[in-house]
């Protein structure tokens, strides 16, 4: 299972707006990720409200994953892992200025 750890960057953590941009670039790669922190298992990525509800708050790691099951061969795995290296990166630039 491909995954990437980030840190939650966005002041207000992954709610309101900064969760509205994450989970449209979620759903633009075509993947079903999921997010996960201590505590608590993944949700789904793609869904606002799973987001909002698993409090994502700001300076949080969560660890981003796309299920086996969901790949079709080593080019796909590559794929995924691109995908997530650049919602971490999304994660990780939401607190910039």
């Amino acid at each position: 299972m491909p995954t990437h750890k980030a840190v939650v960057t966005a002041p207000v953590g992954l709610h309101a707006r900064p969760a509205a941009v994450f989970v449209r670039a979620v759903t633009d790669t075509g993947l079903p990720v999921t997010i996960a922190k201590a505590g608590i298992s993944g949700v789904d990525a793609r869904s606002l409200l799973q987001v909002m509800a698993a409090d994502f708050h700001h300076g949080c790691e969560v660890e981003l994953g796309v299920n086996d099951t969901a790949l079709n061969g080593p080019a796909s795995h590559q794929e995924a892992r691109e995908a997530l290296k650049d919602l971490a990166g999304l994660l990780e630039s939401q607190g910039a200025p």
